[in-house]
């Protein structure tokens, strides 16, 4: 079953983002704002990662003098939806 989560992040310049879990691992993700190419890129890179993957290699990344960014975003993401704190959207 895929789950949709929407995220509203939080200091980075994608407002943004949504991504579609279906058995543990990311099938798509959209940035809204932010640096197009590196965002799809991202995007691209994450597909079929399991979300404990994603979440140890993005979690605690900053950009530039930002202690946040928009791939420690998605951990973030990631974290709170393992933790039940963001609800996803079931869709089958």
């Amino acid at each position: 079953m895929k789950e949709i989560v929407q995220y509203r992040t939080n200091g980075t310049c994608c407002k943004i983002m949504q991504v579609v879990i279906e058995d543990n691992k990311i099938s798509e993700v959209q940035f809204y704002g932010g640096c197009p190419g590196n965002l799809l890129g991202i995007s691209n890179l994450v597909k079929g990662m399991d979300i404990d993957n994603v979440i140890e290699k993005f979690k605690g990344i900053p950009c530039g003098d930002k202690s946040t960014s928009c791939p420690d975003q998605l951990a973030q993401c990631l974290i709170e939806y393992k933790s039940g704190k963001v609800l996803a959207q079931k869709n089958s």
